[in-house]
């Protein structure tokens, strides 16, 4: 894990996978974010960000809040980007 501050290569990643997972369903959790994080090939901190949501279905509000709030804990919101 990188402690850096300065944007990421894979910024941007994380907003790509919310806009993907959020494209045709309304309501997306834990599980469906890791398969779909898996298949786009996210870096390991982003896996990570993607494994400590929480086991239960949420909308993007909730979902973008979770992950929002799992960045701003290990200081890498403007390293990865924040999601909406």
């Amino acid at each position: 894990m990188t402690m850096d501050s300065a944007p990421a290569e894979s910024h941007g990643d994380l907003q790509r996978l919310v806009d993907a997972l959020f494209a045709h369903d309304k309501r997306a959790d834990r599980l469906d974010a890791l398969v779909l994080a898996q298949a786009h090939d996210l870096d390991e901190d982003l896996l990570e960000v993607v494994s400590l949501l929480p086991p239960m279905p949420m909308n993007r509000v909730q979902f973008c809040d979770q992950v929002n709030s799992t960045l701003a804990a290990h200081g890498w919101g403007r390293r990865y980007g924040i999601v909406d």
